[in-house]
């Protein structure tokens, strides 16, 4: 499997550091990877074979070796593949959620890092994992049921006005949030947010050229 860190994780340390946030930092990213882990579990359990691993600065990503005979077993408007990256989407948050219920029934830290802090990080991470934008898990779960439903086309069309409504909702919340709360953090990750519908929005653009052309 291969592993590769993304050199911008030094800037986000950077900026943590210099706001005092660096542990929420260090922690977010180490349930992080606990998060993505549940992934791999349910990927593997399910057949697939983990090709790589991705440390970014706001978190981690594991890619998969996709088999070919999950491609002919249909289900409704898709395949067994669409239901099996489904499962897989919904594993990671679920995680988070497992860790959070094990916490709130027993009342004790995690190697050094508070269990108030273990709740908040893992709760953090699994909602925030659950916003419907693509390719967040959230946003692979809404597409992966709009495939199963309505089709492929369909799918990536409806997945991507659903990004694009959620990024403007949530623009306007936190507006609001930055001006009372003041903090750095909100900012990068709505300007990450943002990074990603733009950059989907473009991948949507040349799929439908794609759907075009068939």
């Amino acid at each position: 499997m291969r592993i590769r860190i993304h050199l911008k994780i030094f800037i986000f340390v950077l900026i943590f550091l210099l706001t005092n946030q660096i542990k929420i930092y260090g922690i977010l990213m180490l349930f992080a990877l606990i998060h993505e882990l549940g992934h791999m579990l349910i990927g593997i359990l399910l057949g697939f074979k983990p090709t790589k691993l991705e440390i970014m600065p706001y978190g981690v990503s594991v890619g998969f070796e996709i088999k070919c005979e999950d491609y002919n077993k249909k289900v409704k408007k898709a395949n067994m593949l669409a239901v099996k990256k489904l499962i897989i989407a919904l594993a990671g948050p679920l995680t988070n959620f497992i860790i959070t219920v094990i916490f709130l029934i027993i009342n004790k830290n995690l190697f050094g890092i508070e269990r108030n802090l273990v709740i908040y990080a893992n709760i953090l991470i699994g909602i925030f994992n659950l916003i419907p934008i693509y390719p967040l898990d959230g946003g692979r779960a809404i597409k992966n049921i709009l495939h199963i439903t309505v089709g492929l086309k369909k799918s990536y069309e409806y997945t991507n006005q659903i990004s694009k409504i959620t990024i403007c909702i949530l623009t306007g919340i936190c507006s609001i949030t930055i001006l009372y709360i003041r903090n750095v953090a909100i900012l990068l990750i709505l300007a990450y947010l943002w990074y990603l519908v733009i950059a989907q929005n473009k991948k949507y653009k040349m799929k439908l050229k794609a759907f075009c052309y068939e």
